[in-house]
This record gives structure tokens, C-alpha cells and sequence, in this order.
């Protein structure tokens, strides 16, 4: 029995025990196309038709949403999302695609919205059927948020909007944006306003979405145009000039706050993030060779991959501390070092493996030859997008800095 387990609550111990037997007979066998590393990248109809059936499926099983209200279409849980979430990593699951959307427009919605708008909204969410994508950053806005120049003019019940945001994941797939304007360009701050937006209905009709090719060769991120877009009054969150505040909820969540309430770690891994572990890249250095022995013969290699592991272990003990009010001096700082750390924890293992692996690191996906399928060097071009998403690795330890340890700001 894992630790989580030893502590569950009656309910959660029924829930778990629910969720381990779905599972069981519920979990999808091998994917019919090859899924990416991680739902940002989704880029065929095929992958994303084969994801939504499996978060719907999921959701219908009460997996997810479980801590929402019934009357948005939750599960009336307490803290049982937690559970879910472990019971999907440890069945091994495919990722939920809606990521987006159920770890930051959800809760964004649900602590801001109507309830008009959470009850039409939150449902098909959870269910994956509405893919949801997030506007914020902009060409010239992006570590900067309150400097977005997006602007949305009120021409009477409606507003206007007109802007360009940019490194807009799932864009070319999603019925709705979370979207961060300006409604008032005399304030930094004040001027900001929040909005939920109709996007793929608008689609040639004041919304444009380019997509834009990675590195990688995928395209889940987007550039997103719009000229003369005309929405309702009812479509924003929270009061006018209120968009900074609404914003910090997404942020908040998107940096792993709200687990409680949202999928953040369960059911968003694939075979393909799986085959990126510290113990698979313990299997590759020992296939791997080096002057005719195996790696893990390199006492060097031995300790760098020992430094991981414990790195990874430490993190695995933060985020139990994180569950423990009493551990928890400032409400944001475990989980701003966890979004710090995970990622640049990731970036370290995947740099690490292409360098053992060493040329056969340039081998990319569907060469028979390449070392754990391809999926090392895929995994070291991805990792770069993750200590940037979110707000950098330097905005998280600025925020750290400043704001938790009450350092002077940087200059």
C-alpha cells in the first residue's frame, strides 16, 4: 500500500478502491497512432480523437472533475481528484488532451464565473469534448503579462477585441480561449480585463490561427489574430479591470496550486513520457557503451544519474509536504519550487540521456535503430518549452526570492 493510500479517508480509501477496479477493466491498450510527449504537442485529428475518448470515458467513470460541485457537472468529491489522479499514474494512462483547460480554465471559471457560464461551460470541459487554450502571451508580452496590448473596446452590450497572441498551445484545435486584455489603456495594471471567447466559431470570422512549427518538427503551438471580434458582456470573469487578479488564479493553478480540485498530475502521461524516466534513463546507460563498456561502468555517469535520482526523490517529498498545511510558511512556495524544479529536473535527465546515448542521440522517431524509440532527444527539445511555460525558471526564482523569502527585487 503506497503512502497516500495508509492515509486515506473512508471515502478516499472507497474512491481509490472505485478508481483501481475501473481502471482495471476501463484503461486503453495500445494507441492506434503515436501519441506525443505530452498533450501541448497534439497535432493530428487522429491523436486528438483518440484522447478525447479517453478523457470522456474517464470523466463518465467520475475520474475527473471529482472535487467540482455536481451543479457544474463535478463529481461532489472532497479531495478525492488526488486519489484519481495517482490511480491514473500508477495504471499508466494515456494523458488527458483538455490539459488546458482542466488545469486552468476550470478552475478560473469555477472561482470567477457565473454560474450561468460554469454551469454551460465546466461540463463539456471536463469531458474533453470543448478543447480549451490560453491567451496571454503576446510578441511583446510575455514574461511581462501586465503589458499586454490585446484591447477590447465596449460598443454597447458588446465588446470588440482586437490584438495578437502568441505560443498558443492547442489553438488549432480549441472551441474556447482564457483570455487576458486590455479594456483601458491609462493603467498597467487596472486596465486589464478577463474573458472566456468562442474562438473556433469565429474561426475566418475576426479570429486567425497560424500554426507554428517547433524544432521538433510538431505544431502545437499557435499565433492567434484577432480583427474586430465581437463578444458578450457575459463571457468575462470577475468585475471590469479586474483581469490581473483573475489572471493570478490561472497562473496559481497552471503552477501546480490546484491539484486539489484538477487533474494536474494524473492522467497526463503517455507511453512516450513514460520511456523518459530516471530509471529508464538508468536502462539506456546500461546499453548504452563507452570505450567498449557500459556506461554505468563511468563512476562519473554513475553519480550524475545518482544526483538525478535524488533530486527527483526530494521533489517527490516536497509535494507530500505540500499536502500538509502546517509545513506550509507560504502558500505558494512549494508549489512555485516544484514547477521550478520538475522542469528543469526533466530538462537535466533528458540532457543527460542524449549525451550517453551519444550519436545514436541523433536518431529521431521511427529509425529502429534509435535508443528508446527517439523519444530522449524528443524529450531534451521539448524540456525548453517547460522551463519557459508558466513563467520562466528566472521569473520563478524572482518570485521565490522576492516575494517568499522577502529579498530585494532584482535589477
Amino acid at each position: 500500500m503506497s503512502e497516500s493510500a495508509r492515509k486515506d479517508s473512508p471515502e478516499q480509501a472507497e474512491f481509490r478502491q472505485y478508481c483501481q477496479d475501473w481502471l482495471k477493466d476501463n484503461t486503453p491498450g495500445e494507441p492506434p497512432v503515436r501519441l506525443p510527449q505530452s498533450p501541448l504537442e497534439i497535432m493530428t485529428e487522429p491523436q486528438l480523437a483518440y484522447l478525447q475518448a479517453w478523457q470522456k470515458a474517464a470523466y463518465d467513470a467520475g475520474l475527473v472533475g471529482c472535487d467540482y460541485p455536481v451543479e457544474v457537472g463535478g463529481g461532489g468529491r472532497e479531495d478525492c481528484q488526488r486519489v484519481a489522479n495517482e490511480e491514473m499514474i500508477r495504471a499508466r494512462t494515456p494523458f488527458m488532451p483538455n490539459v488546458i483547460g482542466l488545469g486552468m480554465a476550470a478552475p478560473t471559471v469555477f472561482y470567477h464565473g457565473q454560474e450561468e457560464l460554469k454551469q454551460r461551460l465546466l461540463p463539456r470541459l471536463f469531458s474533453g469534448e470543448d478543447i480549451w487554450c490560453q491567451g496571454f502571451s503576446e510578441p511583446g508580452a510575455g514574461s511581462d503579462l501586465a503589458s499586454v496590448q490585446t484591447f477590447a473596446e465596449k460598443k454597447g452590450d458588446k465588446w470588440v477585441i482586437n490584438g495578437h497572441k502568441v505560443w498558443t498551445s492547442l489553438a488549432h484545435f480549441a472551441e474556447w480561449m482564457i483570455l487576458l486584455l486590455r479594456t483601458d489603456k491609462s493603467h498597467k495594471y487596472d486596465g486589464l480585463s478577463y474573458f472566456v471567447v468562442p474562438i473556433r466559431s469565429a474561426l475566418g470570422n475576426g479570429v486567425t490561427v497560424r500554426p507554428l512549427i517547433k524544432i521538433t518538427g510538431e505544431t502545437g503551438f499557435n499565433e492567434v489574430l484577432f480583427d474586430n471580434l465581437e463578444v458578450d458582456d457575459s463571457y468575462r470573469l470577475d468585475e471590469l479591470g479586474k483581469g490581473w487578479q483573475v489572471a493570478m488564479t490561472t497562473l496559481a493553478h497552471e503552477r501546480g496550486a490546484g491539484e486539489k480540485v484538477t487533474p494536474r498530475s494524473g492522467g497526463l502521461k503517455s507511453a512516450a513520457t513514460h520511456a523518459t524516466t530516471t530509471g529508464n534513463l538508468i536502462e539506456l546507460a546500461r546499453g548504452a557503451q563507452r570505450n567498449g563498456k557500459p556506461a554505468t561502468d563511468d563512476p562519473l555517469i554513475r553519480d550524475r544519474i545518482m544526483q538525478l535520482v535524488i533530486r527527483e526523490e526530494g521533489l517527490g517529498q516536497n509535494q507530500r509536504r505540500a499536502r500538509v498545511p502546517a509545513l506550509q510558511d507560504h502558500p505558494a512556495r512549494i508549489m512555485l519550487q516544484n514547477k521550478l524544479l520538475s522542469s528543469e529536473i526533466a530538462q537535466d535527465t533528458a540532457s543527460l540521456a542524449v549525451e550517453v546515448a551519444g550519436a545514436s542521440a541523433s536518431l529521431y522517431l521511427g529509425d529502429d535503430n534509435a535508443p528508446a524509440g527517439g523519444q530522449w532527444p524528443m524529450a531534451y527539445m521539448n524540456s525548453y518549452g517547460m522551463t519557459i511555460a508558466a513563467g520562466t525558471s528566472e521569473v520563478q526564482r524572482n518570485i521565490l526570492g522576492e516575494r517568499v523569502l522577502g529579498l530585494a527585487k532584482s535589477k
